[in-house]
């Protein structure tokens, strides 16, 4: 468990301790060291739960399916934290915040990262529910770094429309309590997921239901699914370019994660039932709906980062989908999407805030030639959109593969649903790169101090993971498939 304690808490004590620096050369560095030893204790957990399975205790509770995102969280939030300190320090000389606003994001980021990694670990979906709630609060701090009245307008409309599907949220969880009442007789064991996870065919159906839909729609908000998706495009255009790595690359998957785990109990309680699919068929209707409509609305963008705020709504319909499909295949994919996702879109994140500094602004039509202006940030972006894009042979073509080759086992019909929408995301990404990174190049622009060094190990590990995805990953994820789809793999 000592690895456990020192994965989760090290961003909490790093916080504290960021409050205090009065230097701000110091901050950076203390940012990513704190991040690096994150990383270190999630690695040594990674190899505990190999030997042993899962590791339970003082309502914690990690397994095969967050273990990897643990170690993901971690690896991202450091990556992030390099990319980071000479790209906030630029941010600062600039004068777009002061060292105020540099001590407050230090210390949010690191209080952000804490609040994922207890939501992943906990075992109590209360202290999921106030871990995400606490991610909320930390990145609504962040959007508004900047304090321009388009910040605090996006800030206000992420605070106000989370606030209200967290809530939902809450609601939900309270029917899971009061479901278990019947069931459980520890009343302090009552949102136990391990306890509901093996009890659920006793669990009231009805009751469970009604609680899925609400925590559907209060964690759907975070997850970005339409149509509660209306905070994500402006939080990403307003905020810092490294909070929109680690909130496109890391907190969708902590809420996806939260409604997956739900998910596994109510498809417990409905086993018996006349409707035992009811909680995958709506997955499979937001997921849908929000894949569609985001690649719809890929045409339509004038800012680089909505653009790709809207990338990322697509890719978690994709991966929700794919949860309410279910069954082994589907459900390995969309494990591994989350994965690739989460590297590739961080990695482009940070390609996008280079590419905003050099041109000085976040406008697709003023973001030109970047390849001749430096190559190092035209073929970083050139590359990540071939990456997300599902160009093989990259780790996101091998999961949107599998999830394709799953759907035409078990809805046929929805595989040409799912062709024509990738087709559609296709275009809507390469009509607008191209002329960013081949187009002329405008007078003025001129190239940047860029720490490419995150992208180069991002795309790196995607590349590697569509061609061979090694064996230790391999049984993570099939063990990770097999507890949530229930069944046995050889």
């Amino acid at each position: 468990m000592t690895a456990l304690f020192v994965t989760v808490f090290t961003p909490l004590l790093g916080g504290l301790v960021l409050i205090g620096v009065q230097r701000l050369s110091w901050a950076g560095w203390i940012n990513i060291l704190v991040c690096s030893a994150t990383f270190i204790g999630a690695s040594t957990l990674a190899i505990a739960v190999a030997r042993h399975g899962v590791l339970e205790g003082f309502s914690f509770r990690v397994d095969a399916f967050n273990v990897y995102l643990l170690v993901l969280t971690a690896f991202v939030g450091m990556t992030t934290s390099i990319f980071s300190r000479p790209y906030m320090r630029y941010v600062c000389d600039t004068g777009k915040t002061n060292e105020r606003g540099m001590r407050l994001y230090h210390v949010m980021f690191q209080l952000f990262l804490f609040t994922m990694l207890l939501a992943l670990s906990t075992d109590n979906l209360g202290i999921l529910w106030v871990a995400i709630e606490g991610a909320t609060l930390a990145t609504v701090l962040l959007v508004s770094l900047y304090r321009t009245p388009e910040a605090i307008e996006a800030a206000w409309k992420y605070f106000i429309l989370c606030g209200v599907g967290i809530a939902l949220a809450l609601f939900g969880t309270v029917l899971l309590y009061f479901a278990a009442q019947h069931v459980v007789t520890e009343p302090s064991a009552g949102l136990s997921w391990s306890t509901l996870h093996g009890v659920s065919t006793q669990l009231q159906p009805a009751i469970m239901s009604l609680a899925f839909v609400f925590l559907l729609i209060g964690y759907g908000t975070k997850v970005g699914l339409m149509p509660m998706h209306q905070w994500l495009p402006d939080a990403h255009s307003e905020g810092p370019t490294p909070m929109s790595a680690v909130l496109s690359g890391l907190l969708l998957n902590v809420a996806l994660y939260a409604v997956v785990r739900i998910k596994m109990l109510v498809d417990g309680s409905l086993a018996a039932s006349s409707s035992p699919h009811v909680a995958g068929y709506l997955l499979m209707g937001f997921g849908l709906v929000s894949f569609l409509v985001a690649g719809l609305f890929l045409h339509r963008q004038r800012d680089i980062k909505r653009m790709f705020s809207y990338s990322s709504i697509e890719h978690m319909g994709l991966m929700t989908f794919a949860f309410g499909l279910g069954g082994p295949l589907a459900t390995f994919s969309a494990l591994l999407h989350m994965l690739v996702h989460s590297l590739t879109k961080s990695a482009i994140f940070v390609t996008v805030g280079h590419a905003t500094h050099i041109s000085g602004t976040q406008a697709i039509d003023h973001i030109r030639g970047l390849i001749r202006t430096q190559p190092a940030v035209g073929w970083g972006l050139l590359i990540g959109v071939a990456a997300i894009a599902g160009f093989p042979p990259f780790g996101v073509f091998t999961s949107e593969f599998l999830l394709l080759t799953a759907t035409m086992q078990t809805q046929p019909w929805f595989t040409v649903v799912l062709l024509l929408g990738l087709a559609v995301a296709f275009a809507g990404l390469f009509r607008h790169l191209h002329p960013m990174v081949y187009g002329p190049m405008p007078q003025g622009q001129q190239p940047v101090k860029a720490n490419m060094l995150p992208v180069m190990v991002h795309l790196g590990l995607v590349l590697w993971l569509g061609i061979a995805i090694p064996g230790f990953l391999a049984r993570w994820l099939d063990r990770a498939t097999e507890l949530i789809s229930g069944v046995h793999l050889l």
